[in-house]
């Protein structure tokens, strides 16, 4: 059994709403909120992310080339709003609409919610690395031949939180490319 306070390995709703208080995830919701809603908020050992109302869905309209360095702009369309339809096998960039800074001595791993992967739509497993902040920004694979709707507003990813010793170099030491990113960020080299 382990003791309230016992620093290493994943960590519960009470060390994740300790954190947020301290500013690790803006704006938080203390509560996991499931009513009428794909559920978001404090879980028992991880935290639900919503998406934003920002989307960018790529479409194959231009005979485009998907190039992670050299993304051309023409490989997507801006969207905003409450719901997003993504096209049979494509997919979305979304933004998380927390805020996250992640402690020194702490790696979240982002991971897809079941009940969007009970309908072919799946979140890449994202890494949140000791020491970045940052809007998450996250893709959605439709993998079905039909199309599929997400809402923003609502859970998209769960947060799991795992604390292990600090890192001799975190990601704001080395000046990650993608430190204090704000709404959907594209690949950069």
């Amino acid at each position: 059994m382990s003791v309230k306070g016992s620093s290493l390995g994943i960590k519960p709703d009470w060390w994740i709403r300790e954190q947020a208080r301290n500013g690790m995830i803006e704006p938080f919701e203390e509560n996991l909120v499931r009513e009428g809603v794909i559920s978001y908020g404090l879980s028992s050992f991880g935290y639900d992310l919503r998406a934003a109302r920002e989307w960018k869905i790529f479409a194959n309209v231009f005979h485009t080339v998907a190039d992670p360095k050299g993304l051309d702009p023409k490989s997507f369309v801006d969207y905003e709003g409450d719901q997003v339809i993504i096209p049979p096998n494509s997919f979305v960039l979304a933004r998380s609409v927390e805020y996250i800074r992640m402690p020194d001595d702490v790696l979240a791993i982002a991971i897809g919610k079941s009940t969007y992967a009970r309908v072919g739509v799946v979140a890449n497993i994202t890494p949140l690395e000791p020491g970045w902040e940052g809007h998450v920004t996250l893709e959605f694979s439709n993998t079905t031949p039909l199309p599929a709707k997400m809402y923003a507003g609502e859970g998209v990813v769960q947060l799991v939180f795992f604390q292990g010793e600090r890192p001799e170099t975190t990601y704001r030491d080395r000046k990650g490319k993608y430190q204090g990113q704000r709404g959907i960020t594209l690949p950069k080299i």
